[in-house]
């Protein structure tokens, strides 16, 4: 009877685990961490001489903020952005993802709001996804990707003690 017991309380326990809550606490970035890390992101490409787009999207891949250097071309506001939709979509560096997965690139460059492209990291606060920076218009995703460190460099302290 004793070892019964505990099986007999996994088993009441189980459908409780099962369940999902109806509304869940999400983290989600501010639209001031966002304007701070897209500023970032572009003065630290300035500093090099280049002259970018940055675009921060929140968890679920809406724009919260987006910059565009006064001499960045058009173009580079929707590649900046859908730089940051791979990193979202993959929870990583958008050009880690690509080096990783090249098989699949040529299919998901068609996918709307995604481009396989170096220049976008994901964004972490307290160990959660709250969004993604993507910078384009530097002389290679490299250099967009290095401006975008610089950036979340620069808000780290912000991101380590969010709540």
């Amino acid at each position: 009877m004793k070892t019964l017991l505990p099986f007999t309380l996994l088993v009441a326990y189980l459908p409780a685990l099962a369940a999902q809550p109806d509304v869940l606490p999400v983290k989600q970035i501010g639209l001031e961490l966002a304007r701070d890390i897209a500023m970032a992101s572009v003065e630290a490409c300035r500093k090099d001489g280049y002259n970018v787009s940055a675009v921060v999207l929140d968890r679920a891949g809406n724009v919260q903020a987006a910059l565009r250097d006064t001499l960045a071309a058009r173009h580079t506001l929707e590649i900046a952005e859908r730089k940051a939709g791979m990193s979202i979509m993959s929870g990583s560096d958008s050009g880690e993802f690509r080096a990783a997965r090249g098989d699949i690139r040529p299919e998901l460059n068609h996918i709307k709001g995604l481009i396989v492209m170096d220049g976008a990291l994901p964004i972490r606060a307290a160990g959660s996804l709250i969004g993604a920076v993507g910078v384009s218009g530097a002389p290679g995703g490299e250099k967009d990707a290095a401006c975008a460190a610089a950036a979340l460099k620069k808000v780290e302290e912000r991101l380590e003690f969010a709540m």
